[in-house]
Formats: C-alpha cells, sequence, structure tokens
C-alpha cells in the first residue's frame, strides 16, 4: 500500500522530473567532458587541477543523486534496477568513494588500488573518469531513445561521418600540449597521420609512441585503436541496433550482408555479443601477456606493467600493430622473448579471423551444440576463413624461412626461425608488428609482403585488405572459368554469380587505386625506390602497418596519400559493398548478346 501510494504521489510530476533530469545529465555530461579534456591535455597547476577534480567529483555526485531519483520516479523498480545493474554498480562505486573520500577523509579507491601495488596516479584516476563519463552519455542517449532518423543519411555515409569524426577528434587530442614530451607539440598533419593510422587500426607511425607521447597520449592512441579495431562492427550496429527508434531495413542489410547472420532479426543483437567477446579475448590475452614478459624485460612499477600488457594485447586483437618499443618486437628487450610473440600471434590470429567465424567455433553455445551433436559442421563462412587463414598463414612462414634464411634469419637457430617466420606470416597478414628489421628484407620477401597484405584478414574482422573470403571466390571462379564450368562451387554449394561480381569489384578496386596512388608517390617522394613505396602503400591501404622506415621521411604530400589510404582502406571496400548490396532499379528489358574478344 505505501508503495501504491507514493506512485500515485510521483505520478503526476513524472514527466517533469525526467524531463529536467535528462536536461541536466546532458548539460552534466557535455561539461564534465570539456573539464576533463581541459585538465587532460591543457593544465599542469596542481591547484587549478585540483579544483576541476572537485568539480568532477561534484558533477558525479550529481548523477548518482539523478540515479536514485530515476529508480523512485520508475514505478517498476525492481526491473529497472535488472536492467541497469551495470550502471547502478558504477553509481555506487562512486557513492562509496565520495563517502570515503569527503565524509570519512579516506579516498576507498586510491586506498584499494594502493594496497595491491598499483598506486591509482593523478593520470589513472582522470582516465577512469574520462571512460566513466563516455559511458554514461552513450547509456543516457539509449534511455532517452536519441536516434539518427531526423538526418535520413544513408548506411554508408552514416559509416564515413563516424570514422571522420573519430579521426578528427584523435587529432584535435593528439594537439594537446600535455599529449606529448615534445616542447613544440605536434604539427598538424602528424597529429591527422596517427589519428588515421590508429581509428584505421594500421600502425603506421611518423613518431615513436612510446617516446614521443605521454602516458595520455598513449591511451588517447589505445582509446582509438580500440574504437577503430571495433569500428566496421560498433558503426555498423550501433546506429542499426542501439537505437532503439529508427531502425531501417538497410542497416539490417547491411549488417547482414558483412557479418551473414542467421537473419536479419538477429543482426539486432550484435553489439553486445561483440563488444562482450572483443573485452574477453582482450582481457584474457592481457593476462598472457603479462605473464609472458621475459626476466630480461624491465618495468618502472606493475602498473606500466599493466598497462603495456593490455596496450600490446588491444594493438594486436585488433590488428593495429602499434607497440610501445621504437622498433616494436624487434626491440632488444623483446626480440628474443619468443613466448610473448606467440602469444601476440594468437591474438592477431583471433581478431583476423571474424567474429561471425569466432561465434561459430567458439563460443560456449556452439561448442555445446557441438558436444551434443559432433557431426555437425562449421558453417560455411567459418570453413573458409580459418582453411584459407591457415594456408595463407602456412605458405608465409614456408616462403619467409625460406627467402630469409641466409639473411635476417642467419643469426638465430633453426626453431627461433621457425618462430619468427610463423610470426611475420601471421603479422603481415593485417596486423603490422615485426620481429625483424623490415628495412633489410630481400625484394622476394617484399613482393611475398605485398601479397599476403593485399589479402589481408577475414570478413567481420579488425583487419583489413581485400578479404580471404574475396580471394578464395575469385580463386574459384578463375577455376571455374578454366574447366568451363557454368557454376562457382564449394562444400557442395553454389555461389551466386552476383557475390564473384562483388568480389571482382573489391579486387579491381583495391588494386586500381593501389596502383594510382603508387604513382602519385613515385612522383611524391622519389627518393625511396619503387618497392619501399609499394610495401609502405599496400601496408597503407591494407591496414597493415609494416614499414622499412620510410614513414616518418615521406614528404607533406606522400604522407597526406598514405592518410587516404589508411582511410579509404578501412571505409571504402566497405562503402562498395554497402552499395552494391542496397536495392537497385530492375529493368525488364534485355539488350542484345555480343562478344568481345577477352585475353
Amino acid at each position: 500500500m505505501e508503495i501504491e501510494r507514493l506512485n500515485r504521489l510521483l505520478y503526476d510530476s513524472k514527466l517533469r522530473a525526467y524531463a529536467l533530469m535528462r536536461r541536466t545529465t546532458y548539460v552534466l555530461t557535455l561539461v564534465s567532458v570539456a573539464l576533463l579534456i581541459y585538465a587532460h591535455g591543457v593544465v599542469s597547476d596542481p591547484v587549478m587541477l585540483q579544483s576541476l577534480y572537485y568539480a568532477l567529483d561534484g558533477i558525479l555526485a550529481v548523477f548518482v543523486l539523478i540515479y536514485f531519483l530515476r529508480i523512485l520516479y520508475n514505478f517498476e523498480r525492481l526491473k529497472f534496477l535488472q536492467r541497469t545493474w551495470f550502471e547502478g554498480l558504477l553509481m555506487a562505486i562512486i557513492l562509496v568513494n565520495h563517502t570515503g573520500t569527503y565524509l570519512l577523509d579516506y579516498p576507498v579507491i586510491y586506498n584499494l588500488f594502493d594496497r595491491v601495488g598499483v598506486p591509482l596516479s593523478v593520470e589513472l584516476y582522470r582516465v577512469l573518469v574520462s571512460f566513466y563519463m563516455l559511458f554514461l552519455l552513450v547509456i543516457e542517449l539509449l534511455e532517452t531513445k536519441v536516434h539518427l532518423k531526423t538526418l535520413q543519411l544513408k548506411p554508408s555515409i552514416t559509416f564515413i561521418l563516424s570514422f571522420v569524426l573519430l579521426i578528427l577528434v584523435g587529432t584535435g587530442l593528439f594537439m594537446m600540449p600535455k599529449m606529448t614530451n615534445s616542447p613544440d607539440g605536434i604539427s598538424f598533419l602528424d597529429a591527422l597521420f596517427m589519428a588515421t593510422s590508429a581509428a584505421c587500426v594500421t600502425g603506421l607511425a611518423v613518431v615513436d609512441p612510446g617516446t614521443y607521447f605521454t602516458l595520455s597520449g598513449q591511451i588517447v592512441l589505445l582509446v582509438l585503436v580500440q574504437l577503430g579495431g571495433l569500428g566496421i562492427l560498433t558503426f555498423a550496429t550501433f546506429f542499426a541496433s542501439l537505437m532503439r527508434q529508427g531502425i531501417g531495413l538497410k542497416q539490417h542489410v547491411a549488417i547482414h550482408e558483412l557479418l551473414e547472420s542467421e537473419s536479419l532479426f538477429s543482426s539486432k543483437g550484435l553489439l553486445r555479443k561483440l563488444v562482450f567477446l572483443t573485452f574477453l579475448i582482450e582481457a584474457i590475452g592481457a593476462v598472457f601477456v603479462f605473464i609472458s614478459w621475459g626476466n630480461e624485460v624491465k618495468f618502472t612499477s606493475l602498473g606500466s606493467k599493466i598497462f603495456y600488457s593490455v596496450f600490446h594485447s588491444v594493438s594486436a586483437f585488433c590488428n593495429a600493430g602499434f607497440s610501445l618499443y621504437p622498433a616494436s618486437l624487434y626491440t632488444e628487450p623483446v626480440r628474443f622473448s619468443y613466448i610473448l610473440h606467440l602469444v601476440i600471434a594468437l591474438l592477431i590470429i583471433f581478431g583476423g579471423i571474424g567474429f561471425p567465424t569466432i561465434v561459430d567455433v567458439l563460443s560456449p553455445k556452439s561448442m555445446r551444440m557441438r558436444m551434443r551433436l559432433p557431426w555437425r559442421n562449421w558453417k560455411l563462412l567459418s570453413r573458409v576463413t580459418i582453411y584459407t587463414s591457415a594456408a595463407l598463414i602456412l605458405l608465409g612462414t614456408i616462403g619467409f624461412f625460406f627467402l630469409e634464411y641466409y639473411n635476417t634469419l642467419s643469426s638465430l637457430s633453426f626453431g627461433e626461425a621457425i618462430i619468427t617466420s610463423f610470426f611475420q606470416s601471421v603479422t603481415t597478414r593485417t596486423a603490422g608488428y615485426n620481429s625483424v628489421d623490415i628495412s633489410q628484407l630481400s625484394t622476394p620477401t617484399m613482393l611475398m609482403f605485398i601479397f599476403l597484405m593485399f589479402i589481408g584478414a577475414s570478413p567481420g574482422s579488425t583487419g583489413g585488405g581485400i578479404k580471404t573470403t574475396t580471394f578464395v571466390i575469385i580463386l574459384l571462379a578463375v577455376s571455374a572459368t578454366i574447366r568451363n564450368k557454368k557454376n562457382i562451387e564449394i562444400g557442395r554449394r553454389t555461389i551466386p554469380h552476383s557475390v564473384a561480381y562483388k568480389a571482382f569489384s573489391v579486387f579491381a578496386f583495391a588494386a586500381l587505386l593501389n596502383l594510382f596512388f603508387l604513382f602519385v608517390l613515385s612522383i611524391t617522394d622519389p627518393k625511396y625506390d619503387i618497392i619501399r613505396l609499394a610495401l609502405e602503400q599496400v601496408s597503407a591501404f591494407a591496414t597493415v602497418g609494416l614499414s622499412t622506415g620510410i614513414t616518418a621521411g615521406m614528404s607533406d604530400v606522400g604522407k597526406l596519400v598514405l592518410i587516404l589510404s589508411m582511410y579509404i582502406g578501412r571505409v571504402g571496400t566497405l562503402t562498395l559493398a554497402l552499395a552494391l548490396s542496397t536495392r537497385t532499379g530492375t529493368a525488364a528489358y534485355k539488350y542484345p548478346t555480343t562478344q568481345l574478344p577477352v585475353g
């Protein structure tokens, strides 16, 4: 009875209260994000920083109050708590910390981290608050059902603009004074290059991230890599499935085409599963990377070791290839840490085979089903991606071993040479890490690298390239043509000719674009030989990140060409696929058949 009386008392003011809470949340979120950026990138004065932290703590206290009011005004309070359990957990943590800090003079979170040997520095606290504020903003957008229906943007345009926004935000953050160790800061072009390379998970760098960027800059780089790694997946599903209204059929078709969902309706629930899988694999990878650091690798603190482990795990799974070591894994402390190399190689493989394959093969539900029905095979997409990836990795390993045995592998034992060859074969596909000096590779090896980079990873993955399935379909189409077969067949299935047309379109688009940009680079940067420029160009387009060390020395026009290559390589094939998957006008007529000589 008391609850019903309370509900009746609150009923008349519910709409006004919710409107006020929404407006307050939006305004305070924008203010807090602005304060965080200002503190994070500009302010150095300790007194000013402390004032900013007091203001942020006040804003967080208001958010806790608003959360309690939302509970009060929601008449199904138990269901509300179950639905917002994670947000409630974060609010509880803030409440406990605020109570301890301001009432009991005992900062709970700081002391908790300090006791386990990870001092919660001002930088780390700022980062945690930043992530919370961004998460809260997304929560509020979802709760109030904000959507993009009024913009009436096509899915392909939405994806393109999403990456543009991510790159521009990253560029602006990199240019802030406290992001770099350089007194003069970073130039706009270099900041744009690094932001594009991170957002497009490429790994090409014009500065050394480990020494040039401060901890703040490295964290911005890591966030860009994470968002960019989930770019195709997150940007494709965020607007289509999380925005609870305004979901168009075109978005469902796009997700269905890209990830080969079982149905259009299953596409709507992909984001939560994909994000969960990403964070789970990256977390497990970070633990194994943490364990795999050799005794010769020294860290200033436990917190530094944890950060290095998380950074390299995320960078590897997202196939970005960024490292905090100046020469990547060829740097002296980690050059011979072969267990570490294998862990990173496995993370790269998981990131490169694609989420549809991971879900089909490794998800608990699929594994339980196969234990119950052992004769049930993987989906066709899983078989194609796994077998093709394995074949390309084997080809790259054998090729690198024989081509470089008397060159970059000459100082290694047989076992070390095999591991190094395997690692380079895996990372060449899309990741960009290197455990040898790329500038010392022979010309045949570079040509093999260009071939492997051009193919790239698998659909629905964090990698680039034309994709393994595109390569397989082209091979099957060529084989069917040579054998004079009418249909393209694989796994007792027939591939529609429309799919083959898409594969050849993607291939032609990628090949012509790379040839054109290589032609431009040969004009703008004639001081480098054509094979090095070709490696750099294909590495940028396929979002790989391998380089012979010429990136920083490229001309401004050359850097702009690489920036454009990285961007188009990340969104261009996607945009083309979406354009091909949308409905076209049908023609109820057919022109007379004609023949043109081919070959």
